[in-house]
Formats: structure tokens, C-alpha cells, sequence
């Protein structure tokens, strides 16, 4: 049974950080891209970041391109995402995914494993 566990969200000050950690469990992700979507309250889920098997391809959404950065450990089979400059619109539930597919997604419909998601909290 694959399992997804993401850890590290909590109540941040505006301008503050955080780093989310997604653990994987039941397979290995080291050949396959990984990513990181949110959901704000009465939002449609949207992309946040995307990684390539090796990390040597990444995708970032608009809005957080400069302040957050994805990585990985393979080793580990687990999947980060570090966010700085947080703003109150960083509000949401962040879920990491993952797909037994090879090609690079950047959409939800292309992962088909999902963690529950982790709470982020930004206050002004």
C-alpha cells in the first residue's frame, strides 16, 4: 500500500518559512516526478511545484517562483518543498503526490498517489 506523509506545516508570520517534508512508503518514486499542489478554502486545487525523477526538471506556479524551491532525496524517498517570504495567500492545505509514470506532469490528473495534506497557515 502506498502511503504519502507530509509533516512541517503550521502557523507562520507573514514573511516567515517553512519547509514541508512528503514521505513516500509501500514503492520507490526515485525513477518518477513528485510534486506539491494546494487548496485553499472555495479554491480549485493548483499546482505549486513539480520535480523530475533526477531534480534536474522543476516547475513552479507564478506565484511562488522565487520563494519556493522543491527538492528531493531519493535515498529517502521523500520530497521537499522550502518556502520563504510567505504571504497570507500562501494560506492553504498542501498535498505532496506522486506518479508511477515517467514523463513530467505539472497538472493533478498527472499523479495518481496522494498524501493527505499538511496545514499552512499564514497570518499578516
Amino acid at each position: 500500500q502506498v502511503q504519502l506523509i507530509e509533516s512541517g506545516g503550521g502557523l507562520v508570520q507573514a514573511g516567515g518559512s517553512l519547509r514541508l517534508s512528503c514521505a513516500a512508503s509501500g514503492r520507490t518514486f526515485s525513477s518518477n516526478p513528485m510534486g506539491w499542489f494546494r487548496q485553499a478554502p472555495g479554491k480549485e486545487r493548483e499546482v505549486v511545484a513539480t520535480i523530475s525523477w533526477s531534480g534536474a526538471s522543476t516547475y513552479y506556479a507564478d506565484s511562488v517562483k522565487g520563494r519556493f524551491a522543491i527538492s528531493r532525496d531519493n535515498a529517502k524517498n521523500t520530497v521537499y518543498l522550502q518556502m520563504n517570504s510567505l504571504k497570507p495567500e500562501d494560506t492553504a492545505l498542501y498535498s505532496c503526490c506522486a506518479t508511477s509514470k515517467t514523463g513530467f506532469a505539472i497538472t493533478d490528473s498527472g499523479y495518481e498517489y496522494w498524501g493527505r495534506g499538511t496545514q499552512v497557515t499564514v497570518s499578516s
